[in-house]
């Protein structure tokens, strides 16, 4: 079955653009030409993504994204005619997972599309009873990753802070799962942009700042416990001891 695609954008011109692009990529297409019926379509239609102007009659962009954020974790791809870094930033603080300014080129927008959802996608499905028969179980240590606070689970996408579960945008799961799989390791911008993002990703070194920003706010609740730290000029490492699985 064809991965759906929400498009909310009210520019004809564009919404025949996206169309033709993802409907010959083979992607399925539902449009919402306002915020209003976007939220609806969204709630009705479940989409794998979202393409989202900023700029929406009844309701605008960021609106609509806070909203979906609010119940889902659908990635989100945010359009905007602005160059205004202040736009991009906004959008990504929100819960975008990507941005694209406009005019943009309508393949680099299927590119990014396929690189977003490869990345949610690239989840280990639920096993099998003959699965779980034929290969050996997966130890504790290899599922979840524990640190004081802090309890990621891998399989379930999962992340708990002070023993409550926070909501992280799929973004901000790979980016802390990656840093985290790999205590102590530097990591430089464009390493996480590869490897998060996909070798095809064009967007520039401060996406992965503001994600940082966003994802510190969520699980560093103690402001002595800080769990990424910035290596200046270089990128981020993860700086966490792990509590024993004695005492979990």
């Amino acid at each position: 079955m064809a991965q759906k695609i929400l498009v909310i954008e009210d520019e004809e011109g564009i919404i025949h653009l996206i169309n033709l692009y993802l409907k010959d990529a083979g992607y399925e297409v539902v449009v919402a030409r306002d915020g209003a019926d976007g939220l609806a379509l969204h709630a009705r239609e479940h989409p794998d993504l979202v393409v989202l102007d900023i700029m929406l009659p009844a309701i605008d962009g960021f609106e609509v994204c806070r909203r979906i954020r609010a119940w889902s974790k659908t990635p989100i791809l945010m359009l905007t005619a602005r160059g205004d870094e202040d736009d991009r930033i906004a959008g990504l603080e929100i819960g975008a997972d990507d941005y694209l300014v406009k005019p943009f080129s309508p393949r680099e927008l299927v590119s990014r599309v396929r690189a977003i959802l490869r990345r949610v996608g690239n989840q280990e499905p639920p096993e099998t009873p003959s699965a779980k028969a034929a290969e050996p179980a997966k130890s504790d240590s290899e599922a979840s990753l524990h640190f004081p606070n802090l309890d990621i689970d891998l399989l379930a996408r999962r992340v708990e802070v002070q023993g409550s579960e926070v909501a992280l945008t799929p973004t901000e799961f790979d980016l802390l799962a990656l840093l985290a799989r790999s205590p102590d390791r530097v990591f430089t911008r464009e390493v996480l942009m590869n490897k998060v993002w996909g070798y095809d990703y064009l967007g520039d070194g401060h996406t992965i700042d503001v994600h940082i920003s966003s994802l510190r706010k969520k699980i560093e609740l103690d402001p002595q416990q800080r769990y990424i730290k910035t290596v200046w000029r270089v990128g981020y490492r993860f700086e966490a001891k792990a509590r024993s699985t004695a005492n979990s």
